[in-house]
């Protein structure tokens, strides 16, 4: 479906996880004019600057028009999709059948838009037998995931918090003035900052642009985070600030945690810490005294030292002032789908085939695929699909991943462009935008009330393009696992009424259960040409609405839908989107996934680290490596890499390495001198900027930056600095392996002009 161009068409921003409903004017192909949706249930016409510039995602000079196949001399040559995918599935069902299926590895499933790719592989997994998989939640959020299933029962209690209502909001290695993670960020922002009788608590190094609303900053030593949150949770405990009546009817194993915290060296931790202990004992003191705290971590702690004790620490805070299951406080969200990863069509273990790292919510970590791949063992990775992702410059320390990739016998890259892992494939498939197809994201993490969108496309594909779910019905197809199952009664069934269709669909799963599997290419061709307005990739809604339904059927059913089909309809019809779920606050006891319904605080596997940390040695300044770098600051001036054409930004062009003025007065630097960035994974060039907002010894690079593209005449260049080509793999997080990206060890070197 695509609309009459000269009109505002509804669909959603895709440069961040809040995807915020938008109308897009189109001319000649071109995204000419941006505007809030007034109308979207969760963002009501709320937008920053950056969604003005979607166009040059759009048309970026980039984009793939045809499937690629790379020559032996590593250049690519352009063939068709028949050939294309009679070839790729080929050598995948060869390799699975020498060496497993599980040899074979996924990695992607949609970016910050789109989510129905990720629905679909899971059919062409199945097919193949992969069973192992990961994408970019595993070098960000499974710490914290595992945290809310040893404290609420499983991984997806995950939850939200309701700064809309919070007296106090504390935000922790987060910007949300950026980074949003909340609807209407900014606006929030100001209204809590703007009322005396709330207040803005932010703990991060940079005095970002958050920190400078809020009341309170505690600018810590970069990584130093847990022993803030530890000084801040002993005064609590120590000067009696904890919600004793909260902590008895509704906790488990309180009496280790809060004996350890009793113990908390409070004002050598926030000497620790870099913040003086009158501050912690103060904002401890404001805590504790809110009718309700709401709180939220983000990659400045996520990707540090200490990360997934930082999340338990985190929940802690607003666990023992018992600010959970109400009003400004934190609650247990509803969600469309979950946002783990799947199991395709055979079992996997709970650790990786050969290095034996935990995987969290089915996702491998992400450090270790190089592991799992440059090895001689047999278990190993031999062939990946990477899907609408850039591992090869998004995970840590890239050149290693390019030397595994290249160890791979086979490679395929679905994307829209050629990315720097699309330029290490075997083969390159090229998908229509997001904007020329059906799309969805399952960021649906809001309470009291959720937000879903389906999104119609604004244009139609890019000649020689496909939509990932026609792609991936091809490759199932011709690996033959739908060979000699008769679809016709299904879709004969579709074409009668919706009910007559799930009893056949549910009759066919019944005696065939391996084809459930399979269920997203099945919806596919039967319920999908029955759907309006050419949305047969929509079909898989049709399932993830009756589990939803099955899920939450209260929830649903307050937000207006009696049934699951009411629900998938309105899905359809909605442009703007639905509220699919409404709650009471107290429905986030329900959702505890423990046995008994109560919070268990204590983290055996965590305590020792908390312990520990009153014996962890000072780090010193390495005269080697003197500076900690943030490999990835999110800026006005960047965003996700679905932004390859660096002309969207209108500064810092090259990406900018922002230094304390003290820093950059004792190397002789300037705002425009350039440096040289040495860490233990590589080296880089960049050029300085002096910000009065970074603190001595910390300095920081904006994501996005270092991705090839063509300029004027044509011919590609790297524009700005890939912190990846900095990072290094073996620097993660000892549990959920997530990587270290926010504290890297560096030495800046000033490049004398020549």
């Amino acid at each position: 479906m695509t609309t009459e161009a000269g009109t505002f068409q509804k669909t959603a921003c895709i440069l961040c996880s809040l995807n915020c409903g938008i109308e897009v004017l189109v001319e000649d192909r071109r995204l000419t004019r941006v505007r809030g949706d007034r109308k979207h249930p969760g963002s009501h016409g709320y937008l920053c600057e950056k969604a003005q510039r979607l166009d040059h995602y759009q048309n970026a000079k980039d984009r793939l028009r045809t499937p690629l196949r790379r020559r032996p001399d590593g250049s690519f040559e352009p063939i068709d999709w028949d050939t294309a995918i009679r070839e790729i599935t080929a050598k995948l069902v060869g390799i699975r059948d020498t060496h497993g299926g599980s040899s074979i590895f996924y990695y992607g499933g949609g970016g910050q838009g789109n989510h129905l790719c990720g629905t679909y592989a899971t059919a062409t997994l199945a097919a193949l037998g992969a069973v192992y998989r990961s994408n970019a939640l595993a070098q960000e959020k499974t710490g914290e995931f595992w945290v809310d299933g040893k404290l609420f029962g499983r991984p997806r209690c995950h939850t939200a918090p309701d700064f809309e209502h919070a007296e106090v909001a504390v935000f922790v290695g987060k910007n949300p003035w950026h980074s949003h993670g909340f609807p209407r960020a900014r606006h929030v922002l100001k209204e809590i900052a703007a009322d005396p009788t709330r207040a803005l608590v932010v703990i991060d190094p940079r005095r970002s642009e958050t920190a400078r609303l809020a009341q309170y900053h505690l600018a810590v030593h970069p990584g130093t985070d847990a022993f803030c949150l530890a000084a801040i949770l002993g005064t609590l405990v120590q000067e009696d600030l904890v919600n004793h009546s909260f902590l008895a009817e509704h906790t488990t194993d309180a009496e280790p945690i809060l004996d350890a915290l009793a113990r908390v060296p409070v004002a050598e931790f926030a000497r620790r810490s870099g913040v003086e202990e009158a501050l912690v004992r103060e904002v401890a003191r404001r805590i504790a005294r809110a009718k309700s705290v709401a709180i939220q971590e983000d990659l400045g702690v996520q990707q540090a030292p200490h990360s997934t004790l930082d999340s338990w620490l985190e929940k802690l805070v607003y666990l023992l002032v018992g600010s959970f299951a109400k009003e400004g406080g934190m609650n247990i969200h509803s969600r469309m789908a979950s946002l783990g990863g799947g199991g395709g069509g055979g079992k996997r273990g709970s650790t990786t085939p050969v290095t034996g790292a935990r995987i969290i919510t089915g996702l491998v970590p992400c450090n270790v695929i190089p592991d799992e791949i440059l090895t001689d063992h047999p278990k190993r990775f031999r062939a990946m699909i990477v899907e609408s992702a850039n591992p090869a410059h998004s995970l840590a320390d890239s050149k290693r991943f390019r030397e595994a990739f290249a160890a791979l016998d086979c490679l395929v890259v679905i994307d829209v462009a050629l990315t720097e892992t699309a330029r290490l494939a075997h083969y390159v498939l090229p998908t229509a935008s997001q904007f020329e197809k059906w799309e969805a994201t399952f960021f649906t993490l809001e309470f009291p009330r959720n937000a879903f969108q389906l999104r119609a496309p604004l244009l139609a594909p890019l000649p020689g393009t496909l939509p990932e779910p026609e792609i991936h019905r091809r490759l199932v197809r011709a690996t033959g696992a739908l060979d000699g199952v008769d679809l016709t009664p299904l879709a004969e069934a579709a074409r009668s009424s919706r009910g007559e269709f799930a009893m056949a669909f549910m009759g066919l799963v019944g005696a065939r259960p391996d084809l459930m599997a399979l269920a997203p290419v099945i919806l596919y061709e039967t319920l999908g040409p029955t759907l309006p307005e050419g949305a047969k990739a929509t079909a898989v809604l049709w399932g993830i609405a009756q589990t939803c339904f099955m899920t939450f059927p209260e929830s649903v059913q307050r937000a207006g839908f009696p049934d699951a089909d009411a629900l998938f309809d309105a899905i359809l019809r909605e442009r703007s989107g639905i509220t699919f779920t409404v709650d009471p606050y107290e429905e986030t006891w329900a959702r505890l996934d423990t046995p008994d319904k109560r919070i268990r605080l204590t983290v055996p596997e965590l305590l020792p680290e908390l312990l520990g940390l009153a014996t962890e040695p000072a780090r010193a300044r390495d005269a080697h490596y003197p500076f900690i770098l943030a490999a990835g600051e999110r800026r006005s001036s960047s965003a996700n890499t679905i932004f390859r054409d660096p002309a969207w930004r209108k500064v810092d062009l090259e990406g900018a390495l922002r230094m304390s003025p003290a820093d950059a007065a004792e190397l002789g630097l300037s705002t425009g001198s350039v440096v040289r960035i040495v860490t233990e994974g590589g080296s880089a060039t960049a050029t300085v900027e002096v910000n009065d907002g970074m603190r001595a010894g910390h300095v920081s690079l904006p994501n996005g930056g270092g991705l090839l593209y063509p300029d004027e005449a044509g011919s590609e260049r790297k524009h700005g600095t890939a912190p990846n080509e900095l990072t290094h793999h073996a620097q993660r997080d000892w549990l959920a392996g997530t990587p270290w990206h926010k504290h890297v060890p560096a030495r800046i070197e000033r490049i004398e002009a020549s």
